[in-house]
C-alpha cells in the first residue's frame, strides 16, 4: 500500500469512528464532575462512552456534547494540565505578551529528563 493509500485509509477509519461515536445515545449515562462543586453550580461533567471514548458537556449547555475517540484523549488531558487551553494573557487583564513563553520554560524544566530520551 502507498503512502498516499495509507494517508486515506486512515483518514477513512477516523472518519467512521467519529461518526458511530456521534451515533452513540448519550441520555442516561453516568456523568462526573470535579469533587466538592454544588449540583446546582456551573462546571464540567465527563462520561465515560463505550470503547473508552469520553463526551464532555457543561452544566449550562448539556444539550452541547463533545465527544473525544479513545486516541484523542491523551492529547486533551495533557494539554489541559499543561495550560494549552489557558487564555492568553492581555494588557487588559494585567497580563503581558512575555508570560506565556516563560511558563513554557518552567513547565519544561519540570519535565523528568526521561521523556526526552528516545529508545
Amino acid at each position: 500500500m502507498t503512502a498516499d493509500a495509507e494517508d486515506r485509509a486512515l483518514k477513512a477509519r477516523k472518519e467512521r469512528e467519529r461518526h458511530e461515536l456521534y451515533a452513540l445515545d448519550v441520555f442516561g449515562v453516568e456523568r462526573h464532575s470535579a469533587p466538592g462543586i454544588e449540583e446546582h453550580a456551573e462546571r464540567l461533567e465527563v462520561a465515560c462512552l463505550s470503547g473508552r471514548a469520553m463526551a464532555m458537556r457543561s452544566s449550562l449547555a448539556p444539550d452541547t456534547v463533545p465527544r473525544f475517540t479513545e486516541a484523542e484523549q491523551p492529547s486533551f488531558v495533557l494539554g489541559a494540565r499543561d495550560g494549552e487551553f489557558d487564555p492568553e494573557p492581555t494588557p487588559h487583564d494585567g497580563g503581558h505578551a512575555t508570560e506565556r513563553p516563560e511558563r513554557e520554560k518552567e513547565r519544561l524544566a519540570r519535565v523528568p529528563p526521561r521523556l526526552f530520551l528516545s529508545g
